[in-house]
């Protein structure tokens, strides 16, 4: 019985992965609803960052006309590559653009098959990392705390409670009173 379960537990389990991952969008935006589409790198970047666009879709060694109007970069070229026969294209986003989602569009030039990726614009970068400063007011102190004479103040205070408690239970169980 316990393998049954464990059986149709993990089939169950296998079926809502794959439900769960029917609902999520492929990594890069593609305008015709075929496979390939316009690939953003990084896909999310900061004001003033550069991004490199490449695209498999307008064919060997063909060239295609982007456009960033949407963040504010304006019109630039992806060229022939010969990596994997992609068309390449790079472009500035501006230092004044916004924190959004914006879709970026390349037009192949043969064939005019328009191709589309996302580029989300956020004030902070990925990469960066920003380190704690200061010590954590939590009030129980520490030995690299900003004051050790209250820190040992503390110390001394839970050893005289921890000693009190010893002597009263202690009193206690001689049958004393308290």
């Amino acid at each position: 019985m316990r393998r049954t379960a464990r059986l149709l537990s993990g089939t169950a389990f296998a079926g809502a992965v794959a439900v769960a991952g029917l609902g999520t969008a492929p990594a890069y935006g593609d305008g015709s609803g075929s496979g390939g589409g316009l690939e953003i790198f990084p896909s999310s970047v900061v004001p003033g960052g550069q991004v490199t666009v490449n695209t498999a879709e307008c064919g060997d060694g063909s060239t295609a006309a982007g456009d960033a109007g949407a963040v504010g970069a304006g019109p630039f070229t992806l060229a022939p590559s010969t990596h994997e026969l992609d068309a390449i294209g790079r472009f500035r986003v501006p230092p004044s653009a916004q924190p959004g989602t914006y879709e970026i569009v390349a037009t192949c030039a043969e064939g005019g098959r328009r191709v589309t990726g996302d580029l989300v614009v956020t004030l902070t970068s990925a990469r960066e990392h920003v380190s704690p400063r200061g010590s954590v007011k939590t009030g129980v102190g520490g030995a690299l705390g900003p004051d050790p004479v209250q820190t040992a103040a503390g110390v001394a205070a839970l050893a005289v409670a921890a000693a009190g408690g010893t002597w009263l239970l202690h009193r206690r169980a001689r049958g004393d009173g308290i």
